[in-house]
């Protein structure tokens, strides 16, 4: 099988997959459910136009549906298990340690998902500018990114390991 949409998939742990698709059973099930039930009884309190519970049970369905549609996206999309690595060049699922020109702290992150909630360490998304701007990039390279002001950043790739290796 070819892979043609390399660039949506989503590397993710068994439990971050186990617990995304627990999610979605619950918010499509009886998620739907429990919200149907308090627009139907905020419904019968009477004039809708002026109905704060019914507003507010609408825009939370409204939530939930969204919610629905990211999780099927992300699961759709979702590779469970350890995404290819090479240790040297960034990738998700690499811990990353870089340096920003001009300063000597280092900083080190997981480039990974985030619905990767809870690895003991920072999560960046390989889709974040700073993410896309490193990602392929080996040991020893720079590599250059647009804040959110507009300035660009620079930041050299000091490691690059497999997670739970480093």
């Amino acid at each position: 099988m070819t892979e043609t949409r390399a660039d949506n998939v989503t590397w993710l742990t068994q439990e971050a997959y186990d617990r995304l698709k627990a999610e979605l059973e619950h918010l499509s099930g009886p998620g739907r459910i429990e919200i149907a039930q308090k627009i139907e009884a905020a419904r019968e309190e009477g004039d809708l136009r002026e109905n704060g519970g019914y507003h507010a049970a609408k825009e939370e369905q409204g939530k939930i549906e969204g919610r629905i549609l990211q999780l099927q996206s992300i699961l759709e999309n979702a590779r469970v298990g350890e995404a290819p690595r090479t240790d040297g060049v960034v990738g998700p699922g690499m811990t990353v340690t870089i340096s920003f020109e001009g300063d000597d702290e280092e900083v080190t992150f997981l480039l990974a998902s985030r619905e990767e909630v809870g690895a003991p360490i920072d999560v960046y998304s390989p889709k974040s500018p700073l993410g896309a701007a490193i990602n392929g990039k080996k040991v020893g390279e720079k590599a250059t990114y647009n804040l959110p002001n507009g300035r660009a950043m620079t930041v050299e790739i000091l490691d690059a390991t497999a997670y739970g290796t480093a």
